[in-house]
């Protein structure tokens, strides 16, 4: 063992040194999403990520994915599900252009809570695929992903993971002085299209502003076969916020629109021109005090409110006139005030804890064709929550969490024939209240291990609410193309979950390793009756246009790694040349032995790239293997693709009259082989392929 030991320290060793003149300065990866315990906000900018380096955040307790400000600006796509559907852990619904949300470890909907600089979505995406989520990446300039179970800060829609855009909407206090922008546009090749955005942030002592406007067009893409009908878009939006910054905190306040038409590829949605004319606004809050009190470290605060709606438009199949088929609208209000306490020496080390509160309601309209699917339906919720934090020793870190939360809808619940199939008599519906509480608590620890690793261990029992459409669904539902029947008397959905982490963000060979077991015990699902129907319930039987589903509760089981390294081998010129890896698998099975559906493929990648202060160039494959192990009642086997993606970028650097100007200018390509793509998580794969061969050329001026 002894000489086992030593080879292994000897080879590290040697490894380290061969790569020791390739060592660039680390800057800490500072996350919010996952704690309330913060560190204490900066007057100075924090130094940005240089381009191309792996982000790794070793001290946080969950396991995190974060995508850079450059890593946004290379990547092509519309929405957050575009910008991480190929990293390890993580996919995307990619059910339109402008509607691919993003999917956690195989988790979707309901159990991934959407969010922007800590309020979520405010939309109505977890109702249906077809949903946009209004966050477009433009406005981004970071992406934070917390992946695996969230829920005891940010609630049970976050049984499955967080996904948090963050950007300076609301200035902070680490806003520079005097005006500063971004100004960014970019050309795709296989949509023909366009997309800019001006950024500008200004602070003049205690006040601060900003402005940001984003727009993008794109006509229908290519695929390796032709033009994919249906698949164009047009979105834009923007936001003016500001803040009062004193001496002890700020307070800001910001208001946001949102607008975006996209079409619904796939073989209904071409042949009806089906598209979705959506719309939002929102207004933002947030605060912190930096209260200094013996028992009170810093308060800090959040707020907003929204009004959404959506139209789905298309071709009336009556009169083949255009028409508004269906409408959603969403208002919805969401608070939280968290307090950190002091930290203190205690008998087994440092503690600091965090409480925090937190309240939501919702108001969700249907017309038309959703009011066939579910009824207008009204829900709150309230929790409270507490972290702490425990330094026990110079290594090891310690944390416990536990929350409470009360849940509860208000709809109109449809009660149907034990069959599923017309009897004769009409459908009574009566109104209907449900109530829960779900509580999760979670312990974790982190240890710092030799050569910079950090280790973790984090378990936890998390539970979920059933939402408004499993609870009261009642109709036709086009976007999956079944009808569906939901279950008023679902329980809770609890998950048991533990998950053990290796983590290095220092020095040249940086890695994230993660392996994961979650136990759910009332796993919602929906189950195929073999019942087809049309549009009402009446047609069940008869028609043949949609497949019946009901949500019913099984137990179900989640296993999966993930891992992301990069290694800096040797210095070239100014640089460094390295290599990238990645893998990422997940098995979701039911206990009687079936399947979970739509599960990402398992996918091994690796690259290899130069990075220096002003070039950036990489050239990465990555191999999604077949998916075979499905639900054969819902989907069809995937094949497996290759994709190969390469970018080029250049920045160079100057000063104009004392403010410092940086120019960047690139081109990225992705599936350079043009190869044919389906996506196993989306609904349309046997009817749509994902874009063939895309280039991106791109430019950013920061001053």
């Amino acid at each position: 063992m002894k000489r086992r030991n030593l080879v292994l320290s000897a080879g590290y060793v040697l490894i380290s040194a061969k790569a020791a003149t390739a060592q660039v300065l680390l800057p800490d990866i500072v996350v919010t999403a996952p704690s309330p315990i913060q560190e204490p906000w900066r007057q100075a900018p924090r130094p940005a990520t240089q381009t191309g380096l792996l982000p790794i955040a070793d001290r946080a307790f969950a396991p995190i994915t974060v995508v850079t400000e450059s890593d946004l600006q290379r990547t092509a796509g519309a929405t957050l599900g575009d910008m991480l559907v190929n990293k390890p852990g993580l996919s995307s619904s990619s059910y339109a252009p402008g509607a691919s949300r993003p999917i956690i470890r195989g988790l979707d909907n309901s159990r991934v809570r959407v969010q922007e600089n800590g309020i979520g979505s405010m939309d109505v995406s977890t109702i249906g695929e077809d949903h946009g989520v209004p966050i477009d990446p433009l406005s981004a300039q970071k992406v934070e992903v917390i992946r695996g179970p969230a829920s005891l800060r940010w609630g049970s829609q976050a049984i499955g993971g967080v996904v948090n855009a963050e950007n300076n909407r609301i200035p902070g206090p680490d806003t520079a002085e005097g005006l500063h922008g971004t100004l960014r546009g970019a050309l795709t090749s296989a949509d023909r299209g366009g997309e800019s955005s001006a950024l500008f942030d200004a602070r003049q002592g205690n006040f601060a502003f900003h402005g940001d406007y984003f727009q993008r067009n794109a006509g229908d893409y290519q695929t390796p076969h032709g033009r994919q009908p249906n698949s164009a878009l047009n979105m834009q939006g923007g936001s003016l916020g500001g803040s009062y910054i004193f001496d002890r905190g700020y307070v800001g306040l910001s208001i946001t629109q949102f607008n975006s038409i996209y079409h619904v590829p796939g073989l209904a949605g071409s042949a009806s021109n089906t598209r979705i004319d959506l719309q939002q606004t929102k207004i933002n809050a947030k605060g912190e005090f930096q209260v200094g009190s013996a028992f009170i470290d810093t308060v800090r605060f959040w707020f907003a409110g929204s009004q959404y709606r959506h139209y789905e438009r298309g071709l009336d199949s009556d009169t083949g006139m255009d028409a508004i088929g269906a409408t959603f609208k969403n208002r919805e209000y969401e608070g939280r005030v968290e307090a950190q306490l002091t930290p203190m020496e205690t008998a087994f080390g440092r503690l600091t804890t965090a409480v925090g509160v937190q309240y939501g309601t919702q108001r969700i309209g249907t017309a038309g064709e959703a009011g066939g699917l579910l009824d207008p339906t009204r829900g709150n919720r309230t929790a409270a929550y507490i972290f702490n934090e425990l330094q026990a020793t110079e290594k090891l870190r310690l944390q416990a969490a536990a929350r409470i939360e009360h849940v509860s809808f208000n709809s109109i619940q449809t009660l149907f024939p034990s069959t599923y199939l017309p009897d004769g008599s009409s459908l009574v519906q009566t109104p209907r209240t449900r109530q829960f509480t779900p509580g999760s608590i979670s312990l974790g620890a982190l240890y710092d291990l030799p050569h910079d690793i950090v280790a973790s261990v984090t378990a936890q029992y998390v539970q979920r609410a059933p939402d408004a459409l499993e609870l009261f669904a009642h109709g036709a539902h086009d976007a999956t193309a079944t009808f569906e029947i939901g279950n008023p008397n679902l329980r809770k959905e609890a998950a048991t979950s533990i998950e053990f982490g290796l983590r290095r963000s220092k020095g040249p060979f940086r890695f994230d390793f993660t392996a994961y077991h979650t136990r759910y015990q009332g796993y919602i699902s929906k189950r195929l009756t073999g019942v087809l129907c049309g549009d009402d319930f009446d047609s069940c039987g008869v028609d043949t246009e949609l497949k019946q589903l009901v949500y019913t509760q099984r137990d179900a089981t989640f296993t999966g790694a993930e891992l992301s390294a990069q290694y800096d081998a040797f210095e070239a010129g100014k640089g460094v040349i390295g290599f990238e890896g990645q893998f990422d698998v997940v098995r979701a099975r039911f206990t009687d032995g079936t399947n979970v559906p739509r599960i990402p493929p398992v996918r091994l990648g690796g690259g290899i790239y130069y990075r220096s202060s002003d070039w950036f160039a990489r050239v990465n494959w990555l191999h999604a293997f077949s998916h075979r192990q499905i639900d054969p009642t819902q989907e069809t086997p995937t094949k497996g693709y290759n994709l190969l993606r390469a970018d080029l970028a250049y920045t160079y650097k100057w000063r104009d009259v004392g403010q410092p100007l940086e120019l960047t200018i690139g081109i990225s390509g992705n599936n350079l082989l043009n190869a044919d793509i389906r996506n196993s998580t989306s609904i349309l794969k046997d009817e749509v392929l994902m874009p063939g061969r895309t280039v991106k050329v791109f430019a950013a001026l920061k001053f």
